[in-house]
């Protein structure tokens, strides 16, 4: 771990001077607190809005008033090809190849549309591997995908667990876990980076040992895209799926993605929920009665393209291509392990972070429990008397999200000050 100076604010200030790599906190938008901002820890949850949006959706707003319809073809970013936009730096965001990704819908959406096309249980091959503290909307929709096949969920769904007195799922166990009975998993669908925890999987490993055993293997990427850097395509993941409001910085309930390994783009036997923009867009205004098949991730979409509610993803995928994954992964590390530094001053009496400790094993979330404070007291606490914004993971966990773009040493410094006079006073 890197050496940090003693948590004084100073030294906090003289960093932010001196470290400015990937950091673009100008752009961004960053609610007031008194005379100056908000110490903002909550992009985890949602991202902030970039200074550009508005002149962006501006735009799509007036070529909407000047043109009407005509916009799908004539508007200065086509509509009926839109979505075509966010291909590129999609897949540069996720590492994927462009015909391997589109986005659409949200991200629960998605995650069906993909398990009504490759969780196909059959015989004994039927369970569904998640992580016990996978996010609810993914558990509840693996319990009901698993009873639409009229099986049990309680039964089909297998929530793996950390071993005991600790905090964190080992993806060696989720190994050793396919190795042993991975002949009954269908599929592998866990969280690439878990949201409660901040845990970052080692997608590779999985996927190897989910691929080993048969099972097709997938990713939930909300708190993993535009986080850490991510190999899907040479990973070899079959699919996955990811929102775009957290560390995207899209705006609330965006556009989501998709990916589809290109292995499974030209097998016509997967079965598709299809609808007017599955088909190939060679022949989509001819308006035959039956899909004509596309070898692209676009045929597992439906709709055509939300322009307003895409704008604001386009605009954040290319301040990601400006910057770069690594440039900001860099910046993401070592500003955790500053907070981690500072918050290690303070002991474990009050505030325990059970991120895991090795920076390979997180991304810029640490999550901190709370042993004596309840934490939506904490939360509000944190907000009202110090400015800082962080969210409450019941049953005991503050969550504080450095976000490379646009968090700062001082932040840093200024959730560490507050959670000190918070335990000093309590």
């Amino acid at each position: 771990m890197d050496s940090y100076p003693a948590p004084t604010e100073r030294d906090a200030l003289a960093l932010d001077a001196s470290d400015t790599e990937g950091s673009l906190r100008e752009e961004f938008l960053l609610p007031p607190y008194g005379d100056g901002q908000i110490a903002y820890f909550a992009g985890n949850s949602l991202g902030l809005q970039p200074a550009a949006l508005a002149e962006r959706l501006g735009e799509e707003l007036a070529d909407w008033a000047q043109l009407g319809v005509e916009g799908h073809l004539e508007a200065r970013r086509p509509w009926v090809s839109y979505h075509e936009l966010l291909r590129e730096p999609a897949a540069r965001l996720v590492g994927a190849r462009p015909h391997e990704v589109v986005m659409m819908n949200s991200l629960t959406v998605n995650l069906h549309l993909l398990m009504a096309s490759f969780y196909r249980p059959e015989g004994d091959r039927t369970r569904i591997v998640i992580e016990d503290t996978t996010f609810p909307s993914d558990s509840y929709a693996v319990r009901s995908q698993a009873a639409w096949h009229g099986l049990d969920p309680d039964k089909t769904v297998v929530r793996l667990k950390p071993r005991a007195g600790e905090d964190n799922l080992r993806s060696e166990d989720v190994a050793a876990f396919l190795e042993e009975e991975g002949s009954t998993v269908a599929l592998v669908l866990l969280g690439a980076v878990n949201y409660y925890s901040g845990e970052h999987l080692d997608l590779e490993l999985i996927t190897r040992a989910g691929h080993a055993a048969g099972a097709i293997v997938a990713f939930d990427l909300a708190h993993a895209a535009g986080n850490v850097e991510l190999k899907l395509h040479e990973w070899g993941v079959d699919w996955a799926a990811w929102c775009t409001y957290k560390y995207v910085n899209s705006a609330p309930g965006a556009v989501a993605g998709a990916y589809v390994h290109e292995r499974h783009l030209q097998d016509r036997s997967i079965p598709r929920l299809e609808g007017w923009w599955s088909t190939d867009p060679s022949v989509r205004f001819q308006m035959a009665p039956e899909v004509t098949p596309q070898a692209t991730a676009d045929a597992w979409s439906m709709s055509n393209p939300p322009i307003l509610a895409m704008a604001p993803v386009l605009l954040s995928l290319e301040i990601f291509d400006r910057v770069g994954m690594a440039t900001l992964r860099r910046r993401s590390q070592r500003l955790t392990g500053y907070l981690e530094s500072l918050l290690d001053t303070l002991g474990a009496s009050h505030f325990e972070v059970i991120t895991p400790r090795d920076p390979a094993r997180r991304g810029c979330q640490l999550s901190v429990r709370s042993h004596r404070i309840d934490v939506g007291e904490l939360a509000e606490t944190l907000r009202r008397d110090f400015g800082v914004i962080a969210d409450a993971r019941q049953p005991d966990v503050i969550r504080l999200a450095p976000v490379p773009l646009y968090s700062t040493y001082h932040d840093c410094w200024r959730a560490y000050d507050a959670l000190r006079r918070i335990q000093e006073s309590s």
